[in-house]
Parts: C-alpha cells; sequence; structure tokens
C-alpha cells in the first residue's frame, strides 16, 4: 500500500527546448490523476526557447506544478535523479514532456505498485502484450532501440523487457538505495537503475502505446549512443570507468587516426622529415581532440567565442604535461620490467589519466 500524504506522487518531467508541449501536458497530467493528491515537477535545463518561464507562468496558476531550473548542467539522467531527490513523495514517476508517454496509464501503474506492497518499481513497457513502439520511433529509431534493448539485458542481466524505457514510476525508498552510484550523464536512467540494484528488485511492467512527437524536436543524436555505450562499459566495470571517461577515450582513440592521416600527408611534401611532421600529427591530433571533447565529453560545459581558443590552449597545455608523464612513467616501468610493450601502455595510461582530470579541473571546469 500507499501511505496517505500530500504530494503522494510526484512526476518529474525533464526539458530542454520543450516551451510548446508545457501546456497540454499538465492539462492531460490534471485528467489523468484526478483523486490523485500528485505533483508534477519540470526539471528544465536552461532551455534556450522559453520552457523555464512557461513553467513558472504555468505553476502561478496551478498549486501541483513546480520547476526545477538548471544552469550549467545538460543531461536526462542528471535533471532526472535531481527531480527524483527533490520530491517529498513516498512514489515517483518520470515521464517526458514530448507528449510520446501515454500518462493516461500512469493511474494503472500507481495502482500496480499500490496493491503490492513488495513492488519497488513499475516500467511503461512498449514490449509487453498491449504495448507497441510502432506509432512514435522510425524504422532506424526502431532497430536501433531493438538492438540498444537486446545488448543491455544481455551485458548487464536485466530482467525487463523494455530497460530503455524512459517512463517509469519507483518508491523513493527503493531509489535511495541506488541513487548515490547512478550514472548523471545520459539519457538511459531505467537500465542504470535496474543494473544498480543487481536483481533486489521486484518490477511490474504496464503495456503503452509510444505515441509521435507532438511538438519540438527529438534529443536523440550520435552523442546519446555514445553515452549508452559508455553507461554499458561503466556497468561492466563496477562503476570504475564512469561515463565521461569513457567518451574521453573514445574521443581520444579517434586522435590515432588524426595523427596518422597528418603524419602521412605531411611525409608526402619534399624536405620534411618525419620529426617535423609528428609534430603536425600530434597538434592536429590534440586540437581534434579538444573538438570533439568540447562537442561530447562536455557539451554541457561546451565552450564558445573567445572561450573556445582559450580552452584550446589551455588543453594544449594539459597534454603538453601528459606527455611529458607519458614519457616518464613509461621509462620508469621499462627500467623495472624491460617490456616495451607494458612499459608503453602504462605510460599512455597515466598519460591519459592526468589529461582527463586536469581537463576536467582547468580546461572544462565547473561554472
Amino acid at each position: 500500500m500507499i501511505e496517505p500524504c500530500w504530494p503522494a506522487l510526484t512526476v518529474v518531467i525533464p526539458t530542454f527546448n520543450e516551451r510548446a508541449n508545457v501546456r497540454p501536458l499538465v492539462a492531460r497530467l490534471q485528467a489523468a490523476l484526478d483523486g490523485i493528491d500528485w505533483e508534477a515537477v519540470f526539471v528544465d535545463d536552461d532551455s534556450p526557447d522559453g520552457t523555464a518561464a512557461e513553467v513558472t507562468a504555468v505553476a502561478a496558476e496551478n498549486h501541483r506544478i513546480q520547476l526545477l531550473h538548471r544552469k550549467g548542467q545538460r543531461g536526462l539522467a542528471g535533471a532526472c535523479i535531481q527531480g527524483i531527490l527533490g520530491s517529498t513523495a513516498p512514489v515517483v514517476a518520470v515521464i517526458d514532456a514530448d507528449l510520446q508517454h501515454d500518462e493516461t496509464r500512469l493511474r494503472a501503474m500507481y495502482e500496480v505498485l499500490g496493491s503490492d506492497p513488495e513492488l519497488d518499481l513499475v516500467i511503461g513497457s512498449r514490449n509487453v502484450a498491449g504495448g507497441s513502439s510502432a506509432g512514435g520511433l522510425s524504422r532506424v529509431r526502431q532497430w536501433g532501440s531493438e538492438r540498444a534493448t537486446a545488448l543491455t539485458l544481455k551485458l548487464l542481466r536485466i530482467r525487463a523487457s523494455d530497460p530503455m524505457s524512459g517512463f517509469f514510476m519507483v518508491r523513493r525508498p527503493a531509489f535511495n538505495e541506488v541513487a548515490t552510484g547512478l550514472q548523471g550523464q545520459g539519457f538511459k536512467l531505467l537500465a542504470d537503475m535496474l543494473a544498480a540494484a543487481r536483481g533486489r528488485w521486484k518490477v511490474a511492467e504496464v503495456p503503452y502505446d509510444f505515441r509521435p512527437r507532438v511538438a519540438g524536436e527529438s534529443k536523440m543524436d550520435g552523442t546519446v549512443a555514445l553515452e549508452f555505450l559508455g553507461l554499458l562499459i561503466t556497468r561492466l566495470t563496477s562503476g570504475l570507468l564512469p561515463i565521461r571517461l569513457v567518451l574521453f577515450g573514445f574521443v581520444g582513440f579517434t586522435g590515432i587516426f588524426v595523427q596518422l592521416a597528418v603524419v602521412r600527408l605531411a611525409m608526402a611534401f619534399p624536405g620534411l622529415g618525419f620529426e617535423p611532421a609528428q609534430a603536425l600529427g600530434v597538434l592536429a591530433a590534440m586540437t581534434s581532440n579538444f573538438a570533439l571533447n568540447n562537442a561530447i565529453t562536455w557539451r554541457e560545459r561546451r565552450l564558445r567565442g573567445r572561450a573556445f581558443f582559450r580552452g584550446l590552449l589551455s588543453f594544449y597545455a594539459v597534454c603538453s604535461v601528459g606527455a611529458l608523464i607519458n614519457l616518464g612513467v613509461a621509462s620508469a616501468v621499462f627500467r623495472a620490467v624491460p617490456e616495451w610493450a607494458l612499459a608503453s601502455v602504462v605510460g599512455a595510461i597515466a598519460g591519459a589519466i592526468w589529461n582527463f582530470w586536469a581537463s576536467l579541473l582547468v580546461t572544462w571546469r565547473a561554472p
């Protein structure tokens, strides 16, 4: 059972550029949750389209509506975590603002959770009988969602039909058990929660039809896919490698190919020896790595204008120190264990770790 209190249910709604959907969603929640003591918390990542201002205007008319306005932060998972932790309700639901999730199923989810005190989580599922995603996903996104679901179930050993769902309801005590181990970066909070619970939770699934987006644009892009892969690696390493470090590693891997391409091109110029060509390759790789890290790894702190060029210079400095650390550590390991491959790898890891943390603290430091 769910003990009576105010609010009995908090609906957390992460938003970024969803101004046009705010009032329609609130009206739909009013109709769907009639008779339940509920509130809705919009967690907005400083949307440039005025989403926060629209929520503020609606909140002035409706006491059930609240706004959590985040500055200098970006990411669906982090927004949901902050919204859930800020709630005083014993039960919290998460639903997208784009109207693709069927808000009428919230009552059924709430009733299922209330009927069984042992239940920790109810998932709005597209993959059980009665559910579907055909209406809201293109063929490409449908294929990608199916592949991602299969990969998640296999690698993380999750027992749920739709771990990629962004539509779910959870008891606060259960969420509190896993909250400190969750990754704030990325889009797939439910998969992260299920992995962190390690099979301890009792889970139920309620079918729903995934609907077409009404207004605004989808936030799905290549970075979301990389963040998802990063989440899998983070969970497979028991949190040893956080998502941001994994993304930093992905970017660094691309730098290898940039360096090789530039060195090969430079070597084609008559009279230009290997050393100058190598220097140009290293400079090109550092520049490429900075641009990609700025766009992907630290996209919520993305540097623009003059800050971009100041950040580039600081990244050059950070990576130069990292190169010296790489060389020093590799030399020390080689003297102790004369295996060049081992020494080189250990040196590279040491340099990469320095580059990551120094970049975090210097180049993309939090505002």
